[in-house]
């Protein structure tokens, strides 16, 4: 199948106004795949005559799918994946709320080395020894457990907006650099039984089989995620004990799970927000949260010089992007702001 190269802004407006209702999910299995290259093109195919957009990451050692798919479709999508014996089986996680955006406006399938960038050398230890599972109920459990830790298995900028009471919540940007510390954060409660969390649930899976491999016997991980956390909750009828909003890698950029908002503003630290935005200069792009008041003032960037920047002649952009962006980033692009997010609040 063709890929869509299209401008982006052309694709989600067509998107946009398509009249589609779609269902927005994602899953992952780490399953055996013999020839990665050969599933992306047969993907591609499949997918793409359905009309299913997303960012899907296939390896050898699995799949790791974020999608949206027309609901008309549904069926036909569920069955060509009961139809692959490497997919048999494979619970998909459907989006607590489809927001105002469209998740998705292209269909993206990369082959990859791994499903999820995480540094490991796989070969070090059992990648299959996980931890157990944890239903939302005993994951309510361990929250309110004085002889259980609870660590949440995010960058701080997803639990900034949204996590569990009492978790630990890591200062860091990336999966990779979590991993790294995990360990060494937690040696003080190895006594204890951890928990686990994550959007999904697919970086838990190769964080219990790490700390396990660290010496920690006693590791557990909830199953599914906040995502599936949620719909258990509304399902059984139980207290919700994720605060905030549930971060998401797509055009939503967010779901609400608890209705309260836990995080500021980063432009003016003053205000409540937990809403994330882009800098509307594409030099910047800096993902922050943004107040109404702040965003009106600022007309979308997020800052006063991003947005002189941006009325600048687009010969002098380039030039300035080139010799002052490119080598100086710091001279545009921020880094990503503190709000007043307390760690383990």
């Amino acid at each position: 199948m063709k890929q869509d190269v299209r401008p982006r802004a052309e694709r989600k407006r067509e998107v946009e106004n398509d009249g589609i209702e779609r269902v927005t999910f994602s899953f992952y299995k780490y399953v055996k795949i013999a020839d990665p290259k050969a599933l992306q093109e047969e993907l591609y195919e499949r997918w793409g005559a359905l009309g299913c957009f997303g960012r899907i990451y296939v390896a050898k050692e699995g799949i790791n799918a974020q999608m949206n798919c027309p609901k008309k479709h549904w069926d036909q999508f569920d069955a060509y994946m009961k139809s692959k014996s490497e997919f048999a089986g494979i619970p998909y996680k459907i989006a607590v709320e489809e927001g105002n955006a469209v998740s998705f406006y292209k269909l993206t399938i990369k082959v990859k080395d791994k499903i999820v960038a995480d540094g490991l050398d796989d070969d070090s230890f059992d990648v299959t020894n996980t931890g157990a599972y944890l239903t939302a109920k005993e994951m309510n459990e361990y929250i309110d457990d004085p002889d259980a830790v609870v660590i949440d298995m995010r960058n701080i900028y997803e639990a900034e907006v949204g996590h569990f009471e009492g978790a630990i919540c890591p200062d860091v940007d990336t999966f990779r650099e979590e991993l790294a510390k995990t360990p060494e954060t937690l040696k003080v409660h190895k006594n204890k039984k951890v928990a686990l969390y994550c959007t999904g649930g697919i970086r838990c899976e190769k964080a219990s089989a790490w700390l396990k491999h660290n010496g920690f016997e006693n590791v557990k991980h909830l199953k599914g995620g906040i995502i599936d956390y949620k719909h258990q909750v509304e399902r059984e009828g139980l207290e919700n004990k994720f605060k905030g909003k549930n971060f998401v890698f797509d055009e939503r950029l967010g779901e609400r799970i608890g209705e309260e908002i836990i995080s500021y503003c980063h432009l003016c630290s003053k205000n409540k927000s937990d809403t994330h935005h882009h800098c509307k200069n594409k030099a910047c792009h800096v993902l922050f949260l943004g107040c109404e008041d702040c965003m009106e003032k600022k007309k979308g960037y997020c800052s006063y010089k991003c947005m002189t920047f941006d009325r600048l002649p687009k010969k002098v952009q380039k030039m300035l992007t080139h010799n002052n962006f490119k080598h100086k980033p710091e001279q545009f692009k921020k880094h990503r702001m503190k709000s007043k997010f307390k760690i383990g609040a």
